[in-house]
């Protein structure tokens, strides 16, 4: 059953509350290598994707809902940190925190309108249902990347299987047909590069326009480019 608006934008807010919550209490409280999901752009995403694709159909409304989840997410996860850690309160509208905003945007817009697609037909849905793999494809790569680091050692790879296993789970549940979920798969390894890629430049980027290097370090923990 397609859900009203006013529950879509219900939706939107407090699962924002309660995803910004959860996350900062998923990393503070979980064991490895299972806390990395919560200090994980994928994470994220997928929360955007899932609400996307619970909103059924209005591209416009899942985006802007998908968007609203997210940049509601990151007060609330500072709210949480100054709240149960003794964080300071100011980083709530802190320049890092509107970075995190900003993409928030831009990943809210792309994956709730994936999540709508992924319940569409041809090639929308394809690519849909590839959006959510690629973003757990691109974390593990990353993380393949770093296992042959001294600095991170070996149990790195926990991480690279987990991101994995994920980014097979949703194609498999959300992919229909063994054809579609082959060619999600497909589709997802170029777009995880092309992930990869956007990533790195925007850490640079930002880096070049002098956003300090609080918000600097912080925003590359946002794009995956340090831990």
């Amino acid at each position: 059953m397609r859900p009203g608006d006013r529950t879509v934008a219900l939706v939107s807010v407090v699962g924002g509350f309660l995803l910004g919550l959860l996350d900062f209490c998923w990393i503070k409280w979980l064991p490895f290598p299972f806390a990395e999901l919560g200090n994980s752009t994928a994470t994220w995403a997928v929360a955007a994707f899932f609400f996307g694709y619970w909103a059924r159909s209005g591209r416009l409304r899942s985006a802007l809902g998908a968007a609203v989840l997210l940049v509601v997410a990151v007060p609330s996860y500072y709210l949480a940190a100054a709240l149960l850690q003794g964080d300071d309160l100011a980083v709530l509208w802190a320049p890092s925190s509107l970075v995190w905003m900003f993409f928030g945007v831009l990943a809210g817009v792309v994956f709730g309108t994936g999540g709508t697609w992924a319940r569409g037909e041809g090639w929308r849905q394809v690519v849909g249902v590839a959006l959510p793999a690629a973003v757990f494809f691109e974390e593990a790569a990353r993380f393949a990347g770093k296992a042959t680091n001294p600095d991170y050692g070996a149990g790195v790879w926990w991480n690279v299987a987990i991101d994995l296993v994920l980014g097979l789970l949703i194609v498999v549940l959300t992919g229909g047909s063994p054809r579609r979920r082959a060619l999600a798969v497909t589709v997802a390894v170029p777009l995880a590069g092309a992930i990869l890629v956007s990533f790195a430049v925007a850490g640079g980027t930002v880096s070049s326009a002098g956003a300090g290097a609080a918000g600097v370090a912080r925003l590359a923990t946002v794009v995956g480019l340090t831990r």
